[in-house]
């Protein structure tokens, strides 16, 4: 049995939760080792006190919107290379993956330099007070520089997993967040290098990664090659990596902004409110990064089974996930509730960070348990081919919804604007989904009915 028999196999006939499992645990794991690496960054500088944390959280978001060029071109690349494999199209699976890597590397050196270039007009732009602007300076001169291994691994990584090499992509996120927990005490506090410790800790961390990615490309284990002499500029490459990559970069444009905006509302509150509300962004970074994980392995079996007409098993996968989820994000919600003090006080002392903190929290976790309705049909209408529908829910919890929020409600109510934004653009964004919804389901019920009417005919 050839690799694509065997992935009509597991997706047309093994059971749901175990395929669901298969697809998700991976990307599952990759994506905690990415929050929880931020999350070290936090804990560490909160050592150095509120100004030094408020520095980490506007240079955040900043890297947000590097890694999306990272996934620009890798997760666009993915998707064809995954293709092309299937085809047995090794060569133009190899101009793909290498044309991939070398457009975020040229993209990415040209983005960072124009960032360094205006860089103190960018953190200002994204929140910095002038108490907190001389340590972001510090840490974003050397973490954005950084930022250009960042794009590569983020590309490498989703080429790794277009090819079904789970394993090295776990292997060299895992490695790199270690080396960073080892190295940012020793950097920050031992050499007494403060936040320029933290920075270079963190870009130490990804050059091992880095290394260890190049390592099984160039080595013998890849069936995709990464090569200079690969990379093309090819019409119909760059197509399939846009009309994928592009909505990803749009959605990551949007998160990144959302945070500019929460940290540029929460500067006229001071430090503690920028550095509060960055912690929470960290926190939620977790949990949301998960469900973000779990969608993905749920996206290819919807969209098969919706393809072959196995409504019975696409409504089973649906529904398995939403139950799933939404005890994953429930039980989430009420473990940040219970602890949301001791939490906030992992990543900082300041009594006014800590009451600023565990009430964005509380209020962010309430609605939190509708986040896995709202994620499992965004990936469920982008497998059905409903671009327009589950582009709009994309955009809205980070965009739509959001940022007119953001921008008014601040001025009224003051540092609880700040705090309930989030909450309101998030219920804002499952009432929609449940209209769309209900549709949706209305439409997949009537194909449930047609296909039994086929049965009886034949």
């Amino acid at each position: 049995m050839n690799v694509r028999d065997q992935k009509v196999k597991l997706m047309g006939e093994e059971a749901i939760p175990k395929v669901l499992l298969k697809f998700g645990a991976p990307v599952i794991v990759g994506m905690l080792v990415t929050a929880f690496y931020n999350v070290i960054d936090a804990v560490y500088v909160g050592g150095l006190g509120t100004s030094a944390m408020g520095a980490v959280s506007i240079a955040f978001p900043i890297s947000m919107f590097i890694i999306g060029l990272g996934l620009t071109f890798g997760s666009g690349a993915s998707s064809y290379i995954s293709r092309l494999l299937g085809e047995g199209d090794i060569v133009q699976a190899n101009r793909t993956a290498s044309t991939a890597f070398f457009s975020s590397l040229f993209i990415g050196i040209i983005t960072i330099t124009i960032i360094l270039s205006f860089l103190d007009k960018v953190l200002l732009s994204f929140g910095a007070t002038t108490t907190i602007l001389p340590y972001a300076r510090d840490f974003a001169s050397i973490f954005i520089a950084g930022s250009i291994l960042s794009i590569i691994n983020v590309t490498m990584n989703n080429i790794a997993i277009s090819e079904g090499a789970a394993k090295i992509s776990m292997t060299a996120m895992i490695v790199g967040a270690m080396v960073n927990v080892i190295l940012e005490p020793l950097f920050i506090y031992t050499l007494g290098w403060g936040i320029k410790g933290a920075a270079i800790a963190s870009v130490v961390a990804q050059s091992v990664t880095t290394f260890l990615y190049l390592q099984y490309f160039w080595g013998s284990k890849s069936y995709v090659k990464i090569a200079f002499q690969y990379f093309v500029f090819d019409k119909e490459i760059y197509s399939q990596i846009l009309k994928v990559g592009i909505p990803l970069l749009i959605y990551q444009l949007l998160t990144s902004a959302s945070m500019g905006l929460t940290n540029t509302a929460a500067s006229n509150f001071g430090d503690a409110a920028v550095a509060a509300m960055g912690i929470v962004t960290r926190v939620f970074a977790i949990v949301t990064y998960v469900v973000f994980g779990y969608s993905k392995g749920f996206q290819p079996l919807a969209g098969f089974n919706y393809g072959a007409k196995k409504i019975d098993r696409l409504k089973e996968a649906v529904s398995v996930s939403l139950g799933w989820t939404t005890w994953f994000c429930g039980i989430s919600a009420l473990l940040i509730i219970g602890f949301s003090n001791s939490i906030v006080a992992l990543f900082s002392n300041d009594s006014a960070v800590i009451v600023i903190g565990s009430k964005a929290l509380i209020a962010n976790s309430i609605i939190f348990i509708s986040f896995g309705f709202q994620t499992i049909h965004i990936s469920l209408f982008l497998a059905l081919g409903k671009a327009k529908e589950g582009g709009v829910l994309s955009m809205g919890r980070q965009g739509i919804f959001f940022i007119p929020v953001i921008f008014v409600l601040p001025s009224i109510i003051g540092i609880d604007g700040v705090i309930y934004t989030q909450v309101i653009a998030d219920l804002l964004t499952t009432l929609l989904t449940a209209i769309l919804a209900v549709s949706l389901k209305k439409e997949i019920n009537g194909l449930t009915g047609k296909n039994m009417e086929h049965s009886a005919e034949l």
